[in-house]
């Protein structure tokens, strides 16, 4: 049975047989998402090929509902990988910013759902986003894509051994262990105005959640990657987060917040030198001058100094941008639409 047919199977069996689909734009995952119209209830189709899984996303759904957080219900699943899951509709707090909504309640609005979503224990089983799983992966990025692209070869193990032992040290005194999002930013958030409170702000592609710092997901937010955030609209978001975090040290929350952003930064910096030449989606590239700006404004902070030195022994300042080598004028290219979901490597 193809793939294809399995999923008619699938929306027959619930109900769905007569339902019109529509594909919704894929990100840099595997997953697809079709909206379906004509059936029992609005919904989507999400088709999670292996070797995706899609049991996390289940078990965090459900861990986010029963905190009275909104995450799509889920109608219907199938071991194969399908899951009819509620429509929340097009409203991603992205989509409103760009057709040019006022910031600062959508941010607002995030950093209520995220303090929500932070206050209270992680659900059992998440996996670690600790320094060694982040050390991997900037490593799977900044040292097997970025620095080919950049200086024509792999780098040395000293180099590797060099930037595992900077993250290592910056990131050592922040291991907090709560619930991360990983991906928590304006794509991944719907506006659902007829709920109030933490529950306004519908929360998705949520999972790669893990276990982490909870700096890394207010970074996400307000340090985004993919777009520029206001400096008051972050400063505004980062208090009303801390206010509502009184259990926090707001000076050691915002130490935090800065040696994440600079492992972040660096890792999705990197991460669009792989989507360009790996999967042949240049566009991404359109988001380097960004992250590399983040990434400087980061290591302004004394506790990033571990990472910096390393930086500022490894990689010239003249370098810390998009491969010259990968394609000329890159920077200025139009990556075409961007989905609602994001992506993590």
């Amino acid at each position: 049975m193809t793939r294809a047919e399995a999923a008619k199977t699938f929306l027959a069996a619930h109900g769905f047989a007569a339902a019109e689909g529509q594909t919704l734009p894929q990100d840099a995952s595997r997953r697809g998402y079709t909206r379906l119209s004509g059936g029992p209830a609005p919904a989507l189709l999400m088709d999670a090929p292996p070797p995706e899984d899609i049991r996390p996303f289940v078990a965090v759904d459900r861990h986010l509902l029963g905190l009275g957080l909104s995450a799509p219900r889920i109608l219907a699943e199938d071991e194969a990988g399908f899951l009819l899951i509620e429509d929340f509709g097009d409203a991603t707090h992205a989509a409103l910013l760009d057709a040019g909504a006022a910031a600062a309640p959508l941010y607002a609005h995030a950093a209520e759902a995220l303090a929500a979503l932070h206050a209270a224990p992680p659900p059992p089983g998440l996996p670690a986003w600790d320094a060694q799983a982040m050390t991997v992966a900037t490593a799977a990025t900044f040292c097997d894509w970025w620095w080919p692209a950049t200086f024509g070869a792999l780098p040395s193990a000293a180099v590797r051994q060099g930037l595992a032992a900077a993250l290592g040290a910056m990131l050592a005194p922040f291991a907090a262990q709560g619930f991360v999002h990983r991906d928590y930013f304006p794509a991944n958030l719907m506006d659902l105005p007829g709920r109030s409170g933490p529950a306004r702000t519908g929360i998705i592609d949520f999972q790669d959640a893990a276990l982490g710092h909870p700096a890394y997901d207010l970074v996400s937010l307000v340090e985004d990657a993919r777009r520029d955030v206001a400096p008051d609209v972050r400063a505004a978001t980062v208090a009303r987060y801390l206010a509502l975090r009184p259990d926090l040290d707001a000076a050691d929350f915002r130490a935090a917040m800065a040696v994440h952003a600079a492992q972040r930064h660096l890792r999705v910096a990197a991460l669009w030198v792989r989507l360009a030449r790996r999967d042949q989606k240049p566009g991404y590239l359109i988001h380097g001058p960004r992250c590399w700006a983040l990434l400087a404004a980061a290591l302004a902070h004394p506790a990033t100094a571990p990472l910096a030195a390393f930086l500022d022994d490894a990689v010239p300042a003249a370098l810390r941008r998009n491969p010259v080598a990968l394609a000329p004028g890159m920077d200025a290219l139009d990556p075409g639409p961007l989905t609602r979901t994001g992506s993590n490597p």
